[in-house]
This record gives structure tokens, sequence and C-alpha cells, in this order.
């Protein structure tokens, strides 16, 4: 029976259709990180970078793949939170992992709203407090968001023609170079040391990789908003994987036919040299300090959709003030869910110290798809359980929970041996963000409702 809690109010406005859905989905992971991010694997792997991207996609596309199909059974703006509680029946646990996905989504819109303001004021060269920048630009999107899904999804839209076409220029101004070397020559194994695989190379390259690919995650918080969301969802999901991971290949190869590979992994800029020399235009590096930015403002923008959509989900469940569950009566978005968003990004922009937090991000999502991955077994191994329309083998989510475990362990490891503090701190900043959900449940001892469709399930 319908529960006496639940919101009577505006409801979510369901229009994202299959188009919306996918660039939604490459926008997410078509971030400004692959201009960086193909120097660092080409130092590892050399001229088979390609191969460290073709790695990480069947890492990513199995936990893709369980969120596809949990998607598709719960399409509900909870997301992660809902199916874990689906799944463990746990209030403290779907807590913790709500709170760790929108920590890891704002963490992100500070990094990059700071990161945007540094770069307009340095091209402009303008003597403005960058903090207060980033401040005015999380406000701007944050009015876009408000506006409604149809006008953010527009502006999605755009973003990710821009960053996709920088993408796809490089490819088309460099693919006469292609064939032009060995694209299995890995660097040279340093005297005194053991030779190393390529087997082992890949799989170094692939975990390097594999956070390129992050993003997908965000589409389930939108799933309320999107019309037969049983069926759109997986297929745009698995769609944005798929081109991303032609797109980063193509890149891939593309940018060590152009330039060596030794060049790219010293490069700060390495991408922008390969549209230089493939098209003899030094100047058009300008051209690339904007699509950067809307590269960096994309993520922002669905980051903080993701995050709006998060907080209402988890409202209507009852683990957050139900003042955060309301949807504005014209606009049809959770309009008080987006005011709050604002003033902790402005937090923790004016804070300081966002760099530790952004690092802490990749290690929150990790743990958060292992959870979400184990969810996926509990419910496939409960009987009665509704299936959806797209369903996976348990292989999947059994394989996606151990890649994404292995990874974790990988990247700890990795921050214990790193110099760098931001790095180094990762997971204790991580372990602090989920000990900090853990304790705030325990305070506020949410009381969860239950959806009709949960009573329904109950064994």
């Amino acid at each position: 029976m319908p529960d006496e809690h639940a919101s009577t109010g505006p409801k979510l406005k369901q229009t994202l259709g299959f188009w919306q859905v996918a660039l939604y989905g490459l926008g997410s992971m078509l971030g400004a990180g692959i201009y960086g991010l193909i120097g660092k694997a080409a130092g590892t792997l050399g001229n088979a970078v390609w191969l460290a991207f073709a790695a990480a996609m069947v890492a990513a596309l199995l936990t893709g793949l369980s969120y596809a199909c949990v998607g598709s059974r719960h399409p509900k703006a909870g997301g992660a939170a809902f199916v874990t509680h689906q799944a463990f029946r746990k209030d403290w646990l779907a807590y913790v992992v709500g709170i760790a996905v929108m920590m890891s989504g704002l963490t992100s819109m500070a990094t990059g709203s700071q990161v945007m303001a540094e770069t307009i004021l340095k091209e402009f060269k303008w003597d403005v407090n960058a903090k207060l920048v980033a401040v005015g630009i999380v406000f701007f999107i944050g009015c876009i968001i408000y506006r409604g899904i149809r006008e953010s999804m527009w502006v999605n839209i755009i973003c990710t023609i821009v960053e996709a076409g920088g993408l796809l220029f490089i490819i088309a101004v460099g693919v006469k170079y292609w064939g032009s070397v060995n694209y299995l020559e890995l660097p040279p194994t340093p005297p005194g040391e053991p030779q190393t695989g390529l087997s082992v190379l890949i799989l170094q390259g692939a975990v390097l990789t594999f956070y390129s690919f992050i993003g997908f995650e965000d589409l389930l918080n939108v799933s309320e908003e999107v019309k037969d969301a049983p069926r759109n969802l997986p297929r745009g999901l698995i769609a944005a994987m798929l081109v991303s991971t032609v797109i980063y290949m193509a890149v891939a190869i593309t940018a060590v036919s152009v330039v060596p590979w030794k060049d790219l992994a010293v490069s700060p800029t390495p991408l922008m040299d390969v549209a230089s020399i493939a098209t003899g235009n030094a100047g058009i590096k300008h051209t690339y300090f904007f699509i950067t930015l809307f590269a960096v403002g994309n993520t922002a923008l669905l980051n903080y959709i993701m995050g709006s959509r998060l907080l209402y989900g988890m409202s209507n469940q009852g683990l957050m003030p139900r003042v955060l569950g309301k949807v504005h009566p014209e606009r049809h978005t959770p309009h008080v869910a987006v005011g709050v968003l604002f003033f902790i990004v402005m937090s923790l922009i004016l804070i300081g110290g966002v760099k530790q937090l952004a690092e802490a991000t990749v290690m929150l999502l990790l743990v958060v798809f292992t959870v979400v991955n184990a969810s996926l077994v509990i419910l496939k191994c409960r009987p009665n359980e509704p299936k959806g329309h797209f369903e996976v083998p348990l292989l999947v989510p059994l394989l996606g929970a151990f890649v994404c475990a292995t990874l974790i362990v990988i990247r700890v490891q990795a921050a214990l041996e790193s110099k760098d503090m931001g790095t180094k701190s990762a997971p204790l900043i991580a372990g602090a963000i989920i000990g900090i959900g853990l304790a705030m449940y325990l305070v506020l001892k949410p009381k969860r409702v239950v959806l009709d469709e949960e009573v329904s399930n109950v064994d």
C-alpha cells in the first residue's frame, strides 16, 4: 500500500530519450582528463598505449553493465543508495553509499570550477580572486540546473559536441600519420631491473586509464527523468561507453603516431602538442583552451545534476530531510537540493585543500562500484526478485566487484608509495568521509520510507 510519508507534491519530469541518455553518459566520460592522461599512459606503455584503453574499457564495462542492469530493474534517483538498500536492507549502508557518491561529485565540482577559474584568469591575464570566480561558475551552473532538466541537457549536448569535436579533430588531422610507428613498441626496461612483460604493462596502464571511463555511474541518478528508463538507460549507458572507447583508442593511436611517446610522456599538454604538430599551426593551442573549458564545465554540470538528484532520491527514501525532496511546481527540478549543494560546493572551494579531496574521489567511487556490484550479485541470487528489461550473467557483477576491489588495493598501495601529499592522504580522506557519513547517520537516525515496490518484493 502507498506509504503515508511519500511525497505527494510535484514530481521529476520524464523528458530524456535514448540520445539524451547516451550524450549524458558520453559527456560524463569525455572529460578534460584525457588531455593530460594520454601522456602519463604513454610513459607507461609507449606506443602500445591504445591497449591500455582497450583493457580499461573491459574492466570498466563490467561495472557499467552492472549499472545498466540495476538501472533497468530500479530506475530511481537515489541510484546506488537505493539499490544498496534493496540488496543489503541496511539503512546505514545505503546512507553511507549515498554520502560517498555525493561527496565524490561535489569534490569533483569544486576542483573543476577552480581549474576553470584559474585557466580563464591565466589566459586573459585578469587579476581577480580565482576562488570567487569559481564560486560564480558554480552559481551559474546551478541556475541552469534549476531552470530545468531539458535546458541542462541542451547545455550538456553542446558541451559534449565541443569536447568530442576536439578529440575527433585530433584524430582527423593526425590520421595521415597512422602506420608510421610500431604500435607494440614498449618503453625500455631500466638497466638492472627485470624485464616487464606486455601483459603486466597493459595492466598497469589499464589501472591508470580506467579512471577516464568514470562518469557512467551518474546516469543512474537521472533515471527517474528518462522516458522508458528500463530500456533507454541500459542502451544509452552501453552506447556511451563503447563510443568513448573508440574515441580514446583512436586518439591514443593518433597521439603516438604524431608525437614520439617519450615526448608525450613529459609534455604538460600532450594532445595540444599533437594538434599543433599535425596541423603545423602553433596557435591552435588557444582553441584547445576553450575546448578544455567546455569539457571541465560539462563535468561540473553533470556532477551537479547527479548530486541534486541523489539528494532528492535519498530524501524520498527517508535518508535525508524531506525538504530536499521538494520539486519546483513549474520547473520540475529539485530546487531545494540544488540550492543546498551550491552552498556545500562553495564551502569546499573557499576552505581550500580541494586537491586532497579530489584525490579521494576516485577511491570513494571504487568503493561504491564494489558495493553496487555486490548488491547486484545478491539481487540476482535472491528468489522472486523482479528482473529488468536488461539482464547480465551473474559472472559480470562478480568480476566487476573483483576488479574494483583490486583497483582499490592498487590505489592504496600507490598512495602509500607516492611523495605527493594529496595522493598519499587519499585513502585516509576517503575513509574519513565514509566515517563521517556513518556518524551522521547515527546522529540523525533517519527513518527510511518503504516504497510500494519494496513492499511487493519482500520475501
